[in-house]
């Protein structure tokens, strides 16, 4: 399993958009993934599950993805909290 930190980058918070392009993201891998926020979890692959989480802008987000593909699908997933140009 790969265990990586990320931080919610934008204004609006882990919202409708960016929620979007990570379960676009999470389903191109065949590994399980989730975020985890203190003892919430969800699945990349759902929309509602990610929204759910209500996680703000700065909030530190544990990603953890399990697989055969773990570390290629876990730096994609990276690569979208680290994009600047997302606004909202």
């Amino acid at each position: 399993m790969k265990t990586t930190e990320v931080i919610v980058p934008w204004k609006g918070g882990l919202h409708l958009r960016p929620a979007a392009d990570l379960v676009n993201a999470a389903r191109e891998s065949t590994s399980s993934m989730t975020l985890r926020h203190g003892s919430k979890r969800a699945s990349l692959r759902s929309i509602v599950s990610l929204v759910t989480l209500c996680a703000t802008m700065g909030t530190p987000l544990v990603l953890e993805a399990n697989g055969e593909d773990e570390e290629r699908a876990s730096q994609k997933i990276v690569q979208i909290f680290s994009r600047d140009h997302i606004e909202g």
